[in-house]
């Protein structure tokens, strides 16, 4: 479904935006899903809804959530809880293009959940890669970021340092906790030279698990909604517990199952599994002491 340059050009900068990618008479679906969770989150004052290890589905700000003003920022395994979210994840063009781009013998889906920025809110996500919170016997691993709804330089964009999935996998501890960000020092040396990943709607960024990444707040009147798919080859097996278990961990997507194990040469801290509805209060936790 890509082409060979698309191909090269992902293992060359550690991700791809792929425009026009998701039917528009399914965006509408997902859009029109979001928004309803939106509006019920209207009604609650914190993290609420139950996933398959007990914790929240549904995460809010409360640095800046009200009735009047909702912050909800991640929806958990919506795959779980939608049809449409469950076909565009398990068979659709973004799982295709996430197979061409593992390559190998097959590819599996791993785990799923919704980050949203609601306008004018303040949520943020620091510099990480994601391999260090889903470590793996070898890294064929990606995320697949689905825009739905336009992504502009202002509603808080993804951004990227390309090439970056080439360089270490860095600590994302901290005085003895797992904070889910690099150090200030690793910041400073190796994520000042980033590119933002913009589109229309239907537009998907795949980003491979090691690249270094972040973004801002969301200062615009636009709200910003990713669907983000993470997918891993076959052969790739957890060396720690999914952060966000689903029933439909482990399906393939495309391909077929070898049976076997393949190991790459990797050193990375394990982490550990956030207590809370999300990450976020993870990496909040490097704020605080």
């Amino acid at each position: 479904m890509l082409t060979n340059e698309q191909i090269q050009q992902y293992h060359n900068d550690g991700y791809l935006v792929v425009d026009n990618a998701i039917d528009p008479k399914a965006l509408t679906e997902l859009l029109k899903q979001i928004q309803a969770w939106v509006d019920d989150s209207k009604c609650h004052s914190e993290a609420w809804g139950s996933t398959l290890d007990g914790r929240a589905r549904f995460d809010i700000d409360p640095k800046d959530h009200s009735a009047k003003n909702p912050s909800l920022r991640r929806v958990t395994s919506p795959t779980e809880i939608s049809e449409s979210f469950a076909d565009i994840a398990l068979k659709s063009n973004m799982s295709e293009m996430a197979s061409d781009l593992i390559g190998g013998n097959g590819t599996c889906f791993h785990h799923s959940k919704i980050n949203a920025k609601l306008p004018n809110t303040s949520t943020t996500v620091k510099w990480h890669q994601d391999f260090p919170f889903t470590p793996h016997t070898n890294d064929d691993m990606l995320t697949a970021l689905l825009m739905i709804g336009e992504v502009t330089m202002e509603n808080g964009p993804l951004l990227v340092v390309p090439g970056s999935h080439k360089e270490d996998l860095f600590s994302h501890w901290e005085n003895g906790k797992f904070v889910g960000k690099v150090s200030d020092d690793i910041e400073a040396e190796k994520c000042q030279q980033f590119v933002p990943c913009i589109g229309k709607p239907g537009s998907i960024c795949f980003m491979h698990s090691r690249l270094l990444h972040s973004s801002g707040p969301n200062k615009s009147d636009l709200p910003r909604y990713l669907f983000i798919s993470v997918y891993k080859a076959e052969d790739a097996h957890a060396l720690s517990p999914n952060p966000l278990p689903s029933k439909h961990e482990g399906a393939l997507v495309k391909g077929a199952i070898s049976g076997n194990v393949r190991l790459t040469p990797n050193l990375v801290q394990l982490p550990e599994i956030p207590k809370g509805a999300s990450f976020f209060t993870q990496q909040e936790m490097a704020t605080i002491g």
